[in-house]
């Protein structure tokens, strides 16, 4: 059984002017456009895509052999030498 429910919405005039042309020349309600553009949207956001980070590694071996045993400030200090940092 489906049950339906009234409501009251505001409508920008010109929406609802070609709205109502739409269902007319489509031979449907106005109520069913409505619905179906909910349907859409409702569908579509359920849809949503999880965010994926592409990949944006680059080749290479890692540290230089300079810097494998360094915190972080020493290879901080040798990338800024030079540069006012």
């Amino acid at each position: 059984m489906v049950t339906r429910m009234k409501t009251t919405i505001e409508i920008a005039d010109a929406v609802l002017a070609e709205a109502k042309k739409l269902a007319s020349a489509e031979r449907t309600t106005l109520r069913e456009l409505v619905e179906q553009g909910l349907r859409h949207v409702i569908a579509q956001r359920s849809r949503k895509q999880s965010f994926r980070l592409r990949d944006a590694s680059v080749d290479g071996t890692g540290l230089q052999p300079e810097f494998a045993d360094q915190d972080w400030a020493r290879i901080r200090q040798a990338a800024y030498a030079g540069r006012g940092g």
